[in-house]
């Protein structure tokens, strides 16, 4: 079959063997696979995929069941999205049967593929580990990313206000019309964030240039989820500010999560947030979609930060 590997820093088509379908898995025809920044690092060279995983690139996809392995429920010729721990951007994937999803009510399969992976982390980090509750304050920064627009959404549906911290008047812009409250253009610093402080929880993928001023917007009891290291892994941080504020700080990752972990997580998922696509409640972000043949200039135009919502690589046809 035919897969996207990263090799020198970029995403390579290549020839290799189909995978296997195991017992407890499927496999699943693909037809689309959303990119992610994980993608980029990993064709870098900077973040290896786990053990016994597939180094091709992808994790997350959307398309039709061809096989199931005994012991899954699934039928053949279902219509899914995955979330995945590598493998999606190819002709062919298997994966867990308990990592899979219908394909929401009314998204097509180009938009299915951009809400896995994306769903899944800000579930996971801002309702599952942040805990935040109805009323409750949110922050997050980076606001118009794949997570950003997911999160935003899922604040707004289930009664939280959100603010954000963004590149451009017009990414700011976006995030207000999917739902956020307000938020800054980031310049030389987000200070301005303070008129809309104290914030019950933040979601930070930036990390150690957001550190400090992280630690003084957060509210009494507040809890701060690290979920990257775009602004670097180093800083100096005032504890007694920690303690103070009895302040909870969260470093969490998805992908090497245990594959039972992320049964009930994508069980969850399929429970409490699919149904909101069918509401429109929630609305796939799949904005710019690619070829797979152009792999390339999608990878070059997630880098360069400039993409609202998600990009959609079409492995083939629906």
């Amino acid at each position: 079959m035919k897969a996207l590997q990263g090799s020198e820093g970029r995403p390579r088509l290549i020839e290799c063997a189909a995978p296997i379908c195991a017992a407890g898995q499927v496999r699943i025809r693909v037809v689309a696979a959303g990119l992610n920044r994980a993608d980029l690092l990993q064709a870098a060279g900077l973040y290896p995929p786990p053990p016994g995983v597939s180094d091709v690139l992808g994790l997350e996809c959307a398309g039709v069941i061809s096989e199931v392995g005994e012991g899954s429920a699934w039928q053949v010729g279902d219509r899914v999205c995955a979330l995945l721990a590598g493998g999606g951007m190819a002709e062919e994937v298997c994966v867990d049967a308990r990592h899979v999803m219908p394909l929401p009510q009314g998204l097509s399969m180009l938009e299915a593929a951009a809400i896995p992976e994306v769903y899944a982390t800000a579930w996971l980090n801002v309702f599952q580990l942040a805990q935040v509750q109805p009323g409750e304050k949110v922050l997050l920064h980076a606001g118009a990313s794949g997570v950003g627009s997911a999160a935003i959404q899922l604040c707004k549906a289930f009664a939280s206000p959100c603010w954000v911290s963004v590149g451009s008047a017009e990414r700011l812009a976006y995030c207000q019309a999917l739902g956020a409250e307000g938020g800054v253009v980031r310049g030389d610093s987000i200070d301005g964030l303070q008129d809309f402080a104290p914030f019950d929880v933040i979601l930070d993928p930036v990390g150690a240039s957001y550190a400090a001023q992280n630690l003084k917007m957060l509210a009494l009891d507040g809890r701060w989820v690290n979920i990257g290291l775009m602004g670097g892994r180093r800083a100096e941080l005032d504890l007694a500010q920690l303690l103070g504020k009895r302040i909870q700080l969260i470093g969490s990752t998805l992908r090497s999560r245990s594959d039972a972990f992320k049964g009930e997580l994508v069980a969850q998922l399929t429970e409490k947030v699919w149904p909101l696509f069918a509401s429109a409640a929630l609305q796939a972000q799949a904005d710019e979609v690619f070829a797979w043949t152009d792999a390339e200039a999608a990878f070059a135009r997630l880098a360069s930060n400039q993409v609202n919502g998600k990009v959609v690589l079409q492995i083939s046809e629906e």
